[in-house]
C-alpha cells in the first residue's frame, strides 16, 4: 500500500472528525443560547407584572396623566385669551389686550417698511412656540395716540410689556446684530435673555430630571424632599 494514500486516508478521517466535533459543540451553544433566552424572557415576563402592580409606579403614572391634562386645559385658556398667534390690534384693542396678561411682546410697525415685515416673519414664527406670552402688532399710523405717549421714534419698535407696564424695547435691528437676514434663534435667544419667553430645551431638561430624579427616589422607598425637612 501507497504510504502517501495512507496518511491521506488518516488525515481526512481526523478532520472529518474534527468538523464533527465542531459542528456537535456548535448544536450544544445554540441550545443552551435558547434555553437563556428563554429564561431571561420569563423573568422580563414576571419583572413587567410585577412592576404593572407597583402601587408607586401606578402613583407616579397617574400624577403624570393629572399634569398633562392640566397643561392641556392651561394652553386652551391662553388660546381663548389671544395667545399662540401673532395678531394685529386696533388703537382701541391695546390698552385690554396689554393689561389682560402677564408677558406681552407688541411690534409697533408700519405697513411699507421692509424691516417691519422681517421682524412680522420672526414674531410670527415664534408666537405659536410660546403660549405663556402674548403676540401682538399694531400699526403705528393707526395708533398715534400710543406712538406719542410711549416716546415711539424708529420703527420696527418691539415693546415688552410685563402685568401691563412697558419695559425693555427693540429698536430697528441693533440688538439682533444690526443685519437684515438675522436669524429667528438670535431673537428668540434674546427674548428668552429678557425672560419674556421660556427656555424650551432648558424647561423640558428641568423636567426630565425632576421626573427621573422622583423616580429614582421611589424605587428606594425615599420620602420626597419635604418629607426630610
Amino acid at each position: 500500500m501507497d504510504p502517501d494514500a495512507v496518511k491521506s486516508t488518516f488525515s481526512n478521517l481526523a478532520m472529518g472528525n474534527v468538523m464533527a466535533a465542531a459542528a456537535r459543540n456548535l448544536q450544544k451553544e445554540m441550545i443552551v443560547q435558547e434555553k437563556t433566552q428563554a429564561s431571561s424572557s420569563a423573568n422580563d415576563e414576571i419583572d413587567l407584572d410585577e412592576l404593572m402592580d407597583d402601587p408607586e409606579l401606578e402613583r407616579l403614572h397617574a400624577e403624570r396623566i393629572a399634569a398633562l391634562q392640566k397643561e392641556a386645559e392651561k394652553r386652551q385658556e391662553m388660546k381663548k385669551q389671544g395667545h399662540g398667534e401673532y395678531r394685529d390690534i386696533t388703537e382701541g384693542d391695546f390698552l385690554g389686550e396689554v393689561t389682560a396678561s402677564e408677558l406681552v411682546i407688541c411690534h409697533f410697525y408700519h405697513r411699507e417698511f421692509y424691516r417691519c415685515k422681517i421682524m412680522d416673519k420672526h414674531l410670527k414664527a415664534l408666537a405659536p412656540k410660546y403660549l405663556d406670552t402674548k403676540f401682538l402688532k399694531l400699526d403705528a399710523e393707526n395708533a398715534p395716540f400710543f406712538i406719542s405717549k410711549l416716546g415711539i421714534k424708529t420703527l420696527p419698535c418691539v415693546i415688552l410689556f410685563r402685568k401691563g407696564i412697558a419695559g425693555d424695547r427693540l429698536v430697528g435691528f441693533q440688538d439682533v446684530g444690526g443685519k437684515d437676514d438675522f436669524p429667528t434663534r438670535r431673537l428668540e435667544n434674546l427674548l428668552i435673555k429678557k425672560g419674556m419667553i421660556k427656555d424650551k430645551e432648558k424647561e423640558d431638561e428641568e423636567d426630565y430630571s425632576e421626573s427621573k430624579r422622583t423616580s429614582v427616589r421611589s424605587s428606594l422607598n425615599l420620602g420626597s424632599d419635604s418629607d426630610e425637612e
